[in-house]
């Protein structure tokens, strides 16, 4: 099977977005529409606290800070609360995939000073579906114009893996089931288009993937976002996680002399990285 390159398979999210781009910059802007679209280019993407292009020479882990990704989807939101979404990014973990294609829907509603938001979503690898994953989740959100906004998430997954962590469709025997993430986030204008951000994550592990000596972890998120209008946006964040060494995959196979290695170096997804992402929303 022939597998488009990352740069290919977004940049046709991409062309598909110019003519809603052309149709909103002639729109009537008081006439919200239903049907969004934004496209981001990234230093690095990290997926709760993990590098997502972890892939180099003879499959052995990258370590450069700089692991660009182009990434972008489109969002439907009926009036009536209910909405469908795509998105897409390049990535580079999993052998012969190189784009990650997520699908979603839920609905959304207000209760009283909460607005609750709840769905599923599918996360899908066309190159090599052993990562794809299914999550229910819910969400409730409280902002406040002096205090900001404050976001608590929970993810569940109800798929047999998490992201390939058990091999359960290498036949492994194993389940990925049950797995938990809980994301807290807060957000709040601190300067005219200055954005401060913040958020905690932690990814509890079915107990099939903690056997195999995976542990829970926490990730991270802080960084400062600057709207420049019309939709572009430029954010500049530190992501990372902790129990980085539980993680640690070989960087560099280094040379074997009589039975013993000797150079092998080894890297962590969840090493801290300084990541600038620049968005449009059309």
């Amino acid at each position: 099977m022939m597998h488009r390159k990352p740069d290919q398979i977004l940049a046709l999210v991409a062309l598909a977005a110019l003519p809603m781009l052309a149709s909103a910059q002639t729109a009537d802007p008081a006439a919200a529409s239903p049907l969004t679209a934004n496209v981001s280019l990234t230093s690095n993407y990290k997926f709760r606290g993990q590098d997502q292009d972890m892939l180099g020479n003879n499959d052995f882990a990258k370590t450069s800070a700089w692991k660009p990704a182009i990434q972008g989807g489109f969002d439907y939101a009926h009036s009536s609360g209910f909405y469908v979404g795509n998105w897409n990014s390049s990535v580079n973990w999993l052998k012969g995939n190189s784009v990650e294609m997520d699908f979603y829907g839920g609905y959304k509603f207000k209760a009283s000073v909460f607005d609750l938001d709840f769905g599923v979503l599918q996360y899908y690898y066309p190159g090599n579906t052993a990562g794809n994953t299914t999550e229910i989740y819910g969400a409730a959100t409280y902002s406040d114009d002096t205090l900001g906004s404050f976001t608590a998430k929970y993810s569940h997954t109800v798929s047999d893996d998490y992201f390939n962590y058990a091999g359960n469709k290498g036949g492994s025997g194993l389940d990925g089931k049950n797995t938990g993430y809980l994301n807290l986030s807060y957000s709040k204008e601190v300067f005219p288009k200055v954005t401060f951000k913040a958020a905690a994550g932690y990814t509890y592990f079915s107990s099939d993937i903690r056997s195999l000596g995976y542990k829970r972890y926490w990730d991270y998120n802080v960084g400062v976002g600057y709207d420049f209008g019309g939709g572009l946006s430029l954010t500049g964040s530190v992501q990372g996680a902790t129990e980085q060494s539980a993680f640690n995959v070989i960087a560099n196979p280094g040379v074997e002399i009589n039975g013993v290695t000797f150079g092998q170096t080894t890297y962590s997804p969840n090493k801290t990285r300084f990541i600038l992402t620049l968005t449009k929303t059309l």
